[in-house]
């Protein structure tokens, strides 16, 4: 009798133990928890790991003559093919004035890329009936206000699709120069449109900010909390932050430059998480551009994708010069841009902030793709994707690593 007492009282415990992995008491509600994988594999760091269709040793080379430009200070390269990560390689240096090189565990800043995981926890809690994408901006406690009250009338789902009307980055610069985004966000009313709110897409971060509000208040939580909880967590992306000490207190991080000139730092960006405030290593960037994929349907589900990736919006071309050629039916859904390439439909999102830039690119139907990050403002890396993209469907008349005709720039003479 003793005995099957006391293997009850085990049960319990472990059922107790069951439960509270996976759920977490937020208030009166409770927010389900997916565990994260235990066992992953080391990445693949070099060659023979480097196996697939893709040349991954001419990708290499080409990315180490890429890193010696003087434009650049260090660079961190991840891809996925097929679904699987395959390569991972780290070039250059995180400050040009102490020579230390970039490692898998640098972290960088994903800048705009950020705005892809808002999109998701938007699709998120839109499928668990926490937020309406339908419902106007005005029917939450956000501190966005627009011309003409117009707040009243532009949805969720066009505020993450930029839909406010807004010229393009309304008030970036009052937020470089140290103005609270709440104060800001609040000053747009009187900002100028460039159409009717509703009616094109318009590139913003102050205003998408005001989802960190709107999703706080769905999720009952902070908005930060909320990612975390719900997807770095149970991703297993460990060294994924929010915030400017998340990058400064790693014991590996990147810092800016402008060439040879290494930038200080500035919070700007960092105070308008929904739009550009992670910061991660390159492992775990790939991690999430394999959930973004459909890897991960635990954690990010078919529906969850459909509705934050879907298009929404017609957007300009991106980029500039040859790849804005290249590129044809750029698109914009939640948080996430679309477009052709080559006959191919990608999906991902690029950012840059004084210092940074990043990339996520990927093609839906091969789960193929490539995530970057380098400490420096030289764009062309923006073209890395597209080079292994072209490897992956042998490709070869495009040639994006082919740097002949960029001049080298102009230096200082004594």
């Amino acid at each position: 009798m003793q005995f099957k007492f006391k293997l009850l009282l085990a049960i319990a415990a472990l059922g107790l133990a069951g439960w509270f992995a996976v759920y977490v008491i937020i208030g009166a509600r409770n927010v389900p928890v997916v565990p994260s994988q235990v066992a992953e594999s080391p990445p693949p760091l070099g060659f023979p790991e480097w196996r697939g269709r893709i040349n991954y040793r001419a990708i290499d080379q080409q990315l180490t003559l890429l890193a010696q430009r003087p434009e650049m200070a260090g660079l961190a390269v991840a891809v996925v093919e097929d679904g699987q990560v395959r390569f991972v390689r780290t070039y250059g240096v995180v400050d040009r004035s102490t020579g230390v090189p970039v490692t898998p565990d640098t972290i960088f800043r994903w800048a705009s890329a950020s705005k892809t995981v808002t999109g998701m926890l938007a699709a998120k809690l839109s499928e668990e009936k926490r937020v309406d994408l339908g419902q106007p901006v005005s029917s939450w406690q956000t501190s966005l206000h627009l011309p003409g009250d117009a707040e009243k009338q532009v949805t969720l789902a066009q505020l993450l699709a930029h839909q406010t009307g807004l010229t393009k980055n309304a008030y970036d610069e009052k937020l470089e120069d140290g103005e609270r985004p709440d104060v800001l966000r609040a000053g747009l009313a009187a900002a100028p449109l460039q159409c009717a709110p509703g009616t094109c897409h318009t590139y913003q971060n102050i205003a998408f900010d005001a989802a960190s509000e709107i999703l706080s208040e769905g999720g009952q939580m902070p908005f930060t909390d909320a990612v975390q909880q719900r997807f770095f967590r149970p991703l297993g992306m460990s060294s994924t932050t929010y915030g400017m000490s998340g990058l400064t207190d790693a014991k590996d991080w990147a810092r800016p430059h402008r060439g040879s000139e290494v930038r200080t730092l500035k919070e700007a960006y960092w105070r308008v998480p929904a739009a550009a405030g992670v910061n991660s290593n390159i492992v775990d960037f790939a991690k999430w551009m394999q959930a973004a994929m459909g890897a991960r349907p635990d954690v990010l589900p078919a529906s969850v994708l459909q509705i934050a990736q879907a298009p929404r919006v017609s957007t300009r071309r991106l980029y500039s010069g040859d790849l804005a050629q290249a590129i044809t039916d750029s698109q914009y859904g939640l948080g996430w841009r679309s477009f052709t390439y080559a006959g191919h439909r990608l999906a991902g999102h690029s950012g840059a902030v004084d210092g940074y830039r990043a990339t996520m690119i990927f093609e839906p139907a091969t789960k193929t793709g490539v995530v970057a990050m380098w400490n420096s403002n030289w764009g062309v890396p923006f073209r890395i994707p597209f080079a292994v993209l072209d490897s992956y469907h042998n490709r070869s008349d495009a040639n994006w690593f082919d740097l002949s005709g960029i001049p080298l720039p102009a230096t200082d003479t004594p």
